[in-house]
């Protein structure tokens, strides 16, 4: 009989602690985009069950409705904080926006700078990058606004330029997501508390005559050397882990006019939506960091639906 014992649990999320920020890093220098705006905050209002034209070429349903698993998620505008310009990798300049809202310089800290961006020269700086907050209050979850550095597309006289024109306005997903795209979504899991090694790595649940537990390790290490490999699986926190989703569908998005007024564990959408085909990590109200696809695959791209209804 040959025994096959795999190492439970992948090496690749590893410590298994809850992540030190909601919203985690990008390496948005290897996020390929067509618009200016490389990613965007949104929050996860919930799933529900959609009817839609199945568009597919070659596809066994082709031309027929059918129903789908969805996810709905709101998109508040957001609007530009600082430009963070780069030198040799690191952060050589950062200028604030000085029309920042009131309630946004009650909440954060801001250092005073003399600065301007019309005196920027660009050879100067090899990267620029921008701050953007969401405007989450429109959307009635909360007050408080999400931070985080966005990438953008171009050269750097081109990011400038964008920056100087948007600096004071507000920036709508609409106007850099379309439907038909396949995103990427970035952020944390549920939260599920200290959890044992059985739902926690999945190991097989020992034989009832076993002694001292049954969902338990048998053996957690040797007498020599005498001590406890970080590899054994062990209880301890399970959920509020940084993933990404790669390769969801957009399915439709636009402004809510009253469309989603009583989503469970939500309420209304008050600004933009985006509607994905398949499932998101986390629990509703959830921020998440979406963005285009860093490696789509053919088979995605050429899925085609068209949106009927939401059930």
């Amino acid at each position: 009989m040959k025994i096959n014992a795999p190492r439970k649990g992948s090496l690749q999320f590893w410590p298994r602690k809850r992540a030190r920020k909601l919203l985690p890093r990008v390496n948005w220098k290897v996020i390929d985009s067509e618009s200016q705006l490389k990613g965007f905050i949104c929050y996860k209002c919930g799933m529900k069950s959609a009817i839609a034209k199945d568009n597919t070429p070659d596809s066994m349903t082709k031309g027929k409705e059918i129903a789908i698993p969805v996810t709905i998620l709101e998109c508040p505008p957001m609007k530009i904080l600082s430009v963070r310009f780069y030198k040799n990798g690191n952060v050589a300049n950062e200028i604030l926006n000085e029309n920042l809202d009131k309630e946004l310089k009650r909440k954060i800290k801001l250092p005073k700078t003399s600065k301007k961006i019309t005196d920027i020269k660009a050879e100067e700086y090899e990267d620029v990058t921008v701050i953007a907050y969401s405007q989450v209050k429109k959307s009635g979850i909360k007050k408080t606004p999400d931070l985080i550095e966005i990438g953008l597309k171009g050269n750097v006289s081109e990011k400038i330029n964008f920056v100087k024109d948007n600096l004071n306005k507000e920036l709508s997903v609409l106007d850099f997501f379309k439907d038909g795209e396949v995103v990427d979504l970035r952020g944390l899991t549920k939260g599920k508390g200290f959890q044992g090694p059985v739902k926690r790595f999945g190991i097989k649940l020992r034989s009832h005559k076993a002694e001292k537990g049954v969902r338990k390790v048998g053996s957690i290490a040797p007498w020599h050397p005498s001590r406890v490999p970080f590899r054994t699986p062990r209880a301890g926190q399970l959920g509020m882990f940084t993933r990404v989703i790669y390769n969801n569908k957009i399915i439709s998005s636009g402004k809510s006019e009253g469309k989603f007024k009583n989503i469970k564990n939500y309420g209304g959408i008050k600004t933009d939506y985006i509607i994905l085909r398949g499932s998101v990590q986390g629990a509703s109200k959830r921020q998440l960091i979406i963005t285009r696809a860093l490696r789509p695959t053919r088979k995605q791209l050429k899925k085609n639906f068209q949106l009927i209804r939401i059930i």
